[in-house]
């Protein structure tokens, strides 16, 4: 990929607005080279309707394909329900104590989500839930300990890019001590680095070994890590990311519209601060503001107040990971699409959690 400053939409992952391109989306995803899509449940009706959108977008692409993103964790966090197979919270299929299940969820959800173009999961949640009264996160995470979360990371990881999809740890540097909600305020972590060290960093520790993709940055004060600054805004906690995990791969900051860093900075500047403190991507849920971000970002090169070899590196990053998974992409053929749903695997699988439940009772 060629350095100059039109590749720096390369670096952004915004939403859109509905459930097909408006022509001021085409223009933007095109003019700006723009590096993927996130997806919502507002932009789904349909398996057969999510590829022709899919297809719509990566008709706009440049060298590579955008990457096409979702969270769709299971349990309660998924954007897309219609034909999609709904499965148990994490927390509630990790009481099986199989690891085995766990992949075999993984590599369903890759199959029905790749069926539609969906390139990218924004998961799983590597969070410990040492904290019972957390409601962002509660039964998202695997479990309540180091030791268990970490025995599941591996297998969700290898049955999500076993089957089609990339994955991205999350939520850096551990989400599930909380009581706040990022999307409305700043959460205040008080864990001291000994504990983030030998607790929160684990499961994130066994999904860069596990070849995960990408991580994502949380939006947390981790006073252990730095006193001033948001996780995602903080050199200090992408060093340690980096160092502790031995991540060499792409970091993505989480959605940077979230009230913990809106209600504190304008657009323009966190996106230049995530920027030089060391992630690679933003993520952004409306189109408006990634513009406002990028255009932040081409003055701060500009003006030097973002070093020009760093935005190479990031780049290099982006570059290496769609060159190794995207480059042979192909339009979904539509008329297809029904056979990667309502599979025997998923059948199997629910039947074997509703029994387990049943043997409970």
């Amino acid at each position: 990929m060629r350095f100059n400053l039109d590749n720096y939409g390369q670096l952004i992952i915004s939403g859109i607005k509905g459930t097909t391109l408006l022509p001021e989306e085409v223009d933007f995803i095109k003019s700006e080279k723009l590096g993927g899509i996130i997806l919502f449940s507002h932009n789904f009706e349909d398996p057969a309707q999510l590829a022709e959108l899919v297809n719509s977008i990566q008709k706009l692409r440049d060298e590579y394909p955008l990457f096409i993103s979702v969270d769709q964790e299971g349990g309660r966090v998924v954007r897309f329900k219609k034909h999609f197979t709904q499965f148990p919270s994490m927390l509630d299929l990790a009481k099986l104590d199989s690891p085995k299940l766990v992949f075999e969820v993984h590599q369903v959800i890759a199959k029905e989500l790749a069926a539609c173009g969906i390139n990218l999961s924004f998961s799983p949640v590597c969070d410990i839930l040492t904290n019972p009264e957390n409601k962002v996160i509660g039964d998202r995470a695997y479990g309540t300990d180091a030791e268990t979360v970490e025995k599941y990371i591996s297998a969700a990881i290898r049955g999500l890019q076993t089957s089609g999809l990339l994955s991205c740890a999350k939520h850096f540097p551990g989400h599930g001590g909380t009581t706040q909600d990022s999307h409305f305020e700043l959460p205040l972590v008080k864990t001291s680095l000994a504990e983030l060290k030998s607790r929160e960093v684990i499961p994130f520790i066994k999904a860069s070994k596990s070849r995960v993709e990408f991580m994502m940055m949380a939006h947390l004060m981790v006073d252990a890590l730095d006193e001033k600054l948001p996780t995602s805004l903080s050199p200090r906690a992408y060093d340690f990311l980096r160092q502790e995990t031995k991540f060499t791969k792409i970091v993505i900051t989480d959605d940077m519209e979230m009230k913990a860093i809106t209600d504190r900075f304008s657009i323009e500047e966190a996106a230049v601060m995530a920027m030089n403190a060391g992630t690679d991507m933003l993520l952004y849920r409306f189109m408006e503001d990634a513009d406002k971000a990028l255009k932040a970002i081409r003055e701060g090169v500009k003006k030097r107040t973002i070093k020009k070899e760093s935005m190479l590196e990031k780049l290099g990053r982006v570059e290496r990971c769609k060159k190794e998974f995207l480059s042979n992409y192909q339009p979904i053929y539509i008329p297809k699409i029904a056979e990667d749903f309502n599979s025997q695997e998923a059948k199997k699988i629910l039947a074997q959690y509703q029994a387990s439940q049943t043997t409970k009772v």
